[in-house]
């Protein structure tokens, strides 16, 4: 199986394609500029997005990528879960020697990581462009 995660149409192989839940909660992959970008929509909680960030950050690192974009622009609202599922996400690829970074953090969700201070775990970016130009 293979799942086509860039605009140049580079296949890259993976275990499992991009994921939906019936609560409306979707999450794909793109490759841009030797970066895979994590678009999120919908809400980043226990019940509604469970592990699906970290276990498609997981095909991905397994298969040797080490730059990751995190695209928060469709999410609307983290809880606690979320909160977690970033940092796992974050750790685990750093253990595989990478990097991650957060896009389009929404005002409610920049305080929420700001008073867990997580924020300072995370480079975060405004702009696509801008986070794709930090991982050179």
């Amino acid at each position: 199986m293979t799942l086509n995660v860039s605009s140049t149409k580079h296949m890259i192989p993976a275990t499992k394609p991009a994921c939906k839940t019936n609560m409306g909660f979707q999450v794909a992959a793109r490759e841009r500029d030797r970066v895979i970008v994590v678009d999120v929509v919908g809400r980043l909680t226990l019940t509604d997005s469970r592990t699906q960030v970290r276990d498609l950050v997981h095909v991905f690192t397994s298969n040797g990528h080490k730059k990751f974009l995190i695209n928060l622009e469709g999410v609307d609202f983290v809880d606690s879960n979320g909160l977690g599922e970033l940092t796992r996400c974050f750790c685990s690829v750093r253990q595989a020697g990478g990097d991650m970074k957060l896009v389009h953090v929404n005002a409610r969700v920049q305080a929420l990581l700001e008073m867990t201070r997580i924020n300072t775990l995370f480079e975060i970016h405004a702009e696509e462009h801008a986070a794709l130009e930090a991982f050179r």
